[in-house]
């Protein structure tokens, strides 16, 4: 198998608002930065995430449920900024960064994580709520 060029490819542009709702998910999120920071370099089981072992490894907040870490993985898969790691025998239960979330967290990661406001809070939930299945 040829071995892939890093210099040759090329940087998908996305439109700003776009990234502005990725980016602004991925921060009101009940995950830490370390989490994604992680999944620059790897996947990352459910496994970890969930309970005690989510606040252990600086993934997460406070422990989460399965069903709410769940439910937040799969919003910030609707936004873009992860996927569903797949192996030989169909989906995981593990986590990686799309590039759109690849190119968020590598700006993140070089500067002080911007705060987040009542205003970014209120129009996350207000994206969820409308993709929401009625």
């Amino acid at each position: 198998m040829p071995a892939v060029n890093a210099q040759n490819q090329k940087t998908l542009t996305y439109p700003s608002k776009t990234v502005e709702r990725a980016k602004r998910s991925l921060l009101c999120s009940p995950f830490n930065f370390g989490l994604f920071a992680a999944m620059l370099s790897e996947r990352v089981a459910m496994s970890e995430i969930v309970g005690n072992s989510g606040v252990n490894k600086g993934y997460t907040k406070a422990a989460l449920s399965e069903l709410r870490a769940d439910n937040s993985l799969v919003w910030l898969i609707k936004v873009g900024v992860l996927r569903r790691e797949v192996d030989g025998q169909g989906i995981t239960d593990s986590f990686r960064l799309t590039p759109l979330g690849r190119q968020i967290v590598e700006q993140l990661q070089h500067q002080t994580l911007p705060t987040i406001t009542w205003r970014d809070r209120f129009l996350d939930i207000v994206a969820r709520w409308f993709t929401l299945p009625f």
